[in-house]
């Protein structure tokens, strides 16, 4: 049934449609006939062609104004994901479908066969369309700063009046991995441990950012003990006239370990036990549980006698009593008596003891095998 209106381009009657409301302006295409209509109609907006942006270091990839871990070991829906946002549908089809196909061209083209169907004017329309992907290598922000060896801030590991152990260098190092490792999980990027560098007297870490660097110091220093010291340097200002400041976090490990024999100032020798938060151990005289004051902390005024690795087994001749036990000095081989502490059984027939200036010391029979952890 025609509305009396003609088709301004072709002269044919126009059917009745539906008046817009009050207040809206009629479309503008809406007097032409439906042969007219479609005539110029597009019922999909597609790009020529798109690109994708990937790092050829670390795989990420370039969305809106930043780059974005994706985690794929193939492009295929990456190129899906651009394409389908990028494509536009008329805001006239109703009851939309489409669907698309990719097909591998070469390592750095995929072809997009787009298909898509909708009804305007009552009437089921349907295209295809075809969009290039090109995949483009590039280098991403943090690929770059690693590559130019970018760092914000230094954990040095150091000990004491000592050189840090081989594990606790190589511990300091796995707790700095795991830290970045978390972070990484997270979707950060700025996260990442540009050197690790060792010293003659420690391990240096350079890490990307000042909080990052603080919060690995403060992990190490949690687990193996010890305290750390910040140093600022001023590198530079930014693009606001801010100061910017690279930070050394100087992170050092206590002077006695866990399995370290001491002898602290007017007391018994001590088997070090734990460095975490203050020194703990076991008196070997007695076996009773020892803990630096609050004032001595970590490094209470001592000096070592040796370590459990310099324990030997040896014979016990006798129990004596509760306090005193006789064995073998394991150099001499003299029967000699020393303090028993309550952790010599009274059925002991042999007994790890060590031999200091300090004299000849029986230590727990666990003691070899003290990993700091109580």
């Amino acid at each position: 049934m025609s509305s009396g209106d003609f088709c301004p381009r072709c002269g044919d009657p126009v059917p009745a449609r539906e008046e817009p409301l009050p207040g809206e302006p009629r479309e503008r295409d809406a007097v032409l006939c439906d042969d007219c209509y479609f005539e110029d109609f597009d019922l999909v907006d597609a790009p020529e062609r798109i690109e994708v942006r990937v790092c050829s270091q670390c795989g990420a990839v370039h969305q809106g104004n930043r780059w974005v871990d994706v985690g794929a070991r193939d492009y295929t829906d990456v190129a899906v994901e651009q394409v389908t946002e990028a494509l536009g549908v008329h805001l006239k089809a109703e009851d939309v479908r489409w669907g698309v196909e990719p097909e591998q061209v070469d390592e750095n083209t995929i072809r997009m066969h787009c298909t898509f169907a909708g009804v305007v004017r009552n009437t089921y329309r349907e295209e295809q369309v075809t969009v290039p992907v090109l995949i483009s290598r590039q280098t991403c922000d943090r690929c770059g700063r690693i590559a130019g060896g970018y760092y914000a801030s230094i954990v040095q590991v150091r000990a004491e009046d000592r050189t840090p152990s081989g594990e606790e260098e190589s511990r300091a190092v796995e707790i700095a991995e795991a830290y970045i490792a978390e972070r990484e999980a997270t979707g950060d990027r700025n996260a990442f441990i540009s050197e690790i560098e060792e010293k003659d007297d420690g391990t240096d870490i350079k890490i990307s950012t000042n909080q990052m660097g603080a919060g690995i110091a403060k992990r190490i220093i949690r687990e193996l003990g010890g305290g750390v010291e910040e140093y600022p340097t001023l590198v530079t200002e930014d693009s606001d006239g801010n100061e910017v400041y690279r930070v050394t976090y100087a992170v050092r490990l206590p002077k006695f370990t866990p399995g370290d024999v001491i002898e602290p100032a007017d007391e018994d020798p001590v088997l070090v036990r734990s460095v975490r938060g203050n020194l703990k151990g076991v008196l070997l005289t007695t076996g009773e549980p020892y803990e630096a004051s609050f004032e001595d902390g970590e490094t209470p005024d001592a000096r070592r006698l040796g370590t459990v690795e310099d324990a030997e087994k040896t014979t016990v001749v006798a129990i004596e009593d509760e306090y005193a036990v006789q064995v073998l000095d394991p150099e001499t081989y003299e029967s000699k008596t020393i303090a028993r502490p309550s952790y010599v059984d009274s059925g002991a027939e042999m007994v790890p003891v060590l031999k200091s200036r300090a004299g000849l010391h029986v230590l727990p029979g666990d003691a070899v095998e003290t990993d700091g952890s109580t």
